[in-house]
């Protein structure tokens, strides 16, 4: 009795052949699934390391000035701009404004080039009288635009406390560090392209293709 009942569950042999390609298919899939998971995590883990290791490129290679104005007589003013990064920048403008007002007083254009660790210096003193006035007690603000690694970029307006009266500087004092990095200067038109570490505040343009006789098509490079 015992001997025919386990000769009822014994399964062919050729059923059992039958079912290995069944499961190493379910085998081959467990893995499968293993190793998307394993190379997913590895991806996002690169792409982690990636993104560290450029922010860590572009904040030690990004362009920072520093911009202090500093009082040596009753009637002169030292610029100081110091290159914190350690890219060279070659300076182009230097621009001072009240800070009620919108636009720039005073537009003094440059050609100095600025080493990495290294400052710059220049007296000031009668643009910053012409900019306020015989009679002033106030916020007033300086900014550069410079060249670094082919592109434009603009500083932000650093801000210096200043008091004239009768046309003689009485005190000047730094008030604030600016809130903003450097930020790209390209014209007007393009959407921004870096937003990380620097901003564009404008976009290069090309004008608008107009028809000529010879079909001669004319661009506008620069910033």
């Amino acid at each position: 009795m015992h001997v025919q009942m386990m000769n009822s569950f014994r399964v062919p042999f050729t059923t059992l052949v039958s079912y290995i390609p069944v499961i190493a298919t379910i085998v081959t899939t467990l893995f499968s699934i293993i190793l998307a998971r394993a190379t997913l995590r590895y991806v996002e883990a690169t792409d982690k390391g990636l993104a560290l290791a450029r922010e860590g490129f572009e904040r030690e290679w990004s362009p920072d000035l520093h911009i202090k104005l500093e009082r040596i007589s009753p009637t002169e003013v030292r610029v100081i701009v110091t290159n914190l990064a350690k890219t060279s920048v070659l300076l182009q403008l230097l621009q001072l404004r009240q800070l009620s007002q919108a636009m720039p007083f005073e537009r003094c254009r440059l050609n100095d080039p600025l080493v990495g660790g290294t400052t710059w210096t220049a007296e000031m003193g009668r643009r910053i009288l012409a900019c306020t006035g015989e009679e002033f007690d106030g916020p007033i603000a300086a900014a550069i635009t410079f060249y670094a690694a082919g592109r434009m970029y603009r500083t932000d307006w650093f801000r210096s406390q200043i008091c004239v009266r009768g046309g003689r500087i009485t005190s000047l004092e730094p008030s604030n560090m600016p809130t903003r990095r450097v930020r790209v200067v390209e014209r007007k038109g393009q959407p921004e392209r870096r937003r990380e570490f620097v901003q564009d505040v404008a976009a290069e343009s090309i004008p608008d293709k107009t028809e000529k006789k010879d079909n001669e098509k004319f661009f506008v490079t620069g910033a």
